[in-house]
């Protein structure tokens, strides 16, 4: 079967549409699967419309069966995953492939090794996958989860990929895990009293973000996840264009009492990121605004009315991180952002993470309010 197999890389505009559209026919009976907007997805693969190109180079393969497209791939580097430390999961001489999709098998490993051809070609020793495309996006592959829909900004994919990419001589190097909470109840009694401890000291203030004053307020959570995550697995840090791109896409859905920012001493020092599930919204679009799929799309942004919250990012500078103050601010984030998601967004769900199996702060936080593990994702290396 594998020699009837044919692999040639994206160049076209054509090729390019035929590479977002091939997800459309492989989860077509998937129910849980939800699909893209396609112009977003087309911009993920364009480099002048993705700030991660301004330090990355990926390039993209179709797998082709008697004339049918069947799979696809992307290998790719980042020049800053390159700089960082090697025991922080990349580093040096490490390639990356993502964006996977195949009908079977044989095609799965077809495109494996085509990416990491391209990969040792471009000198990398060992690749690291899937990672569609930056460890911001959607890194990892669905091992637990799959009887669910994701949520905004996550991945969804077919059991057999584990498999097929474990068969290509991949070991796991590391989890991560969502959580899943009904945020209609209050929170366990200690959680509580920690939360009123919290609002009774004066050096503890905890405010929305004013989203009139957008780039300063993201200035400001930029500046605490680059110093929280500098040591966590797999960081890279952001970089402007980078950040300018996800602004765009994230100022829609972006409400200021959905995010918090955490002062000490009129400092700020943590905060977190909400967003209503979008994927709710789109998920009946097929992947298209047209003919009435936008109006549909703004009218649900202007007051979003959804079942599930999704905190895709927290962090507390280093400082304070493994204190008991550092829990405290997260816990009384967490209490007014859930408050607000219930009673002006109407949700009753909420979803945690991603978080690094390894992260005990964040994993005894999500377990403190009772929540479980919902989806976990798997990241592979292996030697060149």
């Amino acid at each position: 079967m594998t020699s009837q197999i044919s692999i040639r890389p994206v160049i076209t505009k054509a090729d390019r549409k035929t590479f977002i559209d091939l997800p459309f026919r492989i989860y077509r009976d998937d129910p849980h699967w939800v699909p893209p907007l396609k112009g977003e997805a087309l911009g993920l693969i364009t480099p002048e419309k993705n700030g991660w190109f301004s330090h990355a180079e990926a390039q993209l393969y179709l797998a082709e069966r008697g004339g049918r497209v069947v799979g696809r791939i992307s290998a790719h580097l980042d020049t800053l995953a390159l700089t960082m430390p090697g025991e922080q999961g990349f580093g040096p001489g490490v390639g990356f492939w993502g964006l996977f999709e195949a009908e079977d098998a044989a095609t799965a490993a077809l495109l494996i090794e085509t990416a990491e051809g391209w990969l040792r070609d471009k000198g990398m020793v060992r690749a690291v996958g899937p990672m569609s495309m930056s460890v911001w996006e959607e890194p990892g592959l669905l091992i637990k989860g799959h009887d669910h829909s994701p949520t905004v900004m996550m991945g969804h994919h077919r059991a057999e990929y584990q498999d097929w990419i474990e068969a290509a001589g991949y070991a796991p190097v590391k989890q991560l895990l969502t959580y899943e909470l009904d945020i209609t109840q209050e929170f366990p009694p200690i959680v509580q009293r920690i939360i009123k401890s919290g609002e009774r000291n004066d050096r503890i203030r905890i405010r929305p973000v004013d989203k009139s004053k957008f780039d300063a307020e993201a200035a400001i959570i930029l500046a605490i996840l680059n110093d929280a995550w500098a040591d966590n697995w797999g960081f890279v840090p952001l970089t402007q264009p980078e950040i300018d791109d996800v602004g765009k896409k994230l100022k829609p859905i972006v409400f200021n009492d959905l995010i918090m920012i955490a002062e000490l001493d009129d400092e700020p020092v943590a905060f977190m990121i909400t967003l209503p599930d979008l994927n709710e919204a789109i998920k009946p679009l097929n992947g298209s605004l047209f003919p009435f799929g936008w109006a549909k799309l703004l009218w649900w942004l202007r007051k979003p009315r959804v079942r599930t919250m999704r905190v895709p990012l927290m962090g507390v500078v280093k400082r304070l991180q493994s204190s008991r103050m550092a829990s405290q601010l997260a816990f009384m984030m967490i209490e007014y952002i859930r408050r607000a998601s219930v009673e002006h967004y109407g949700a009753s769900r909420g979803e945690i993470g991603w978080i690094l199996d390894d992260n005990q702060g964040m994993v005894a936080i999500a377990e403190t309010i009772e929540s479980r593990v919902n989806r976990i994702y798997q990241v592979y290396e292996k030697p060149l």
